[in-house]
């Protein structure tokens, strides 16, 4: 009865902790103002460094920027809620001026397109050995007599 009851005041205490827990916000990536983005100056990419700080990945090729922003209010260890998580991408013309500006919320990443994009397998469709030693030793080329 007395191990019983050390067990209750025990699962009392441990609650009594998690509720009495005030929330924390977990800011990653860019922490951005939503009011400081509708009058944000994006015209080109020196004013938008300016304005955001360097990007948290850049894309040579494409010649884009990446921002990332995400906010988690945590209560206790057992509730975590993800207010907003955003990917913001800027497309840059080769003077350097912004030609168009994207906004991706990544909590509803099944209505974005990006989701639906898949990689060909095409290992499994051409076979391990020859994707391997496809073009090792000669190649023969059909007579066209």
């Amino acid at each position: 009865m007395v191990r019983l009851f050390k067990i209750f005041l025990f699962f009392n205490f441990i609650f009594a902790i998690i509720s009495c827990a005030e929330p924390t916000l977990i800011y990653s990536g860019k922490i951005i103002n939503h009011n400081y983005l509708e009058n944000l100056d994006t015209s080109n990419k020196t004013k938008l460094i300016e304005n955001l700080g360097q990007p948290s990945f850049i894309d040579p090729i494409e010649n884009k920027y990446f921002y990332y922003s995400e906010k988690h209010r945590e209560i206790n260890f057992f509730s975590k809620q993800n207010e907003y998580n955003y990917l913001f991408v800027f497309t840059f013309d080769k003077k350097d001026n912004v030609i168009d500006k994207k906004v991706l919320n990544l909590n509803e990443i099944e209505k974005n397109k990006i989701s639906k994009i898949k990689t060909q397998n095409n290992i499994v469709q051409r076979g391990l050995i020859e994707k391997i030693f496809g073009g090792v030793g000669t190649q023969r080329v059909p007579n066209s007599n």
